[in-house]
């Protein structure tokens, strides 16, 4: 049976885990939040540049290149 000293350094070991889970956490969610406020930046000037009548260029579908599949020798 494991002493109560490996216990203690078991513990503190697996909070250390923990926390460093924890902070990962807060940064991801922190970079999430900054992804989503540029998402509705972006949405925004979408939204404005269409009202104000700016369309994307139409692409032609038939003179798109066609690749061809590399020949295997």
């Amino acid at each position: 049976m494991a002493t109560e000293q490996e216990q203690q350094t078991h513990l503190k070991s697996v909070t250390e885990q923990a926390q460093g889970l924890i902070n990962e956490i807060n940064q991801l969610e922190g970079q999430a939040k900054n992804k989503r406020d540029m998402l509705l930046k972006l949405q925004g000037i979408i939204e404005y540049l269409q009202q104000t009548g700016v369309e994307l260029p139409k692409e032609d579908v038939t003179s798109a290149p066609v690749e061809s599949p590399a020949s295997e020798d």
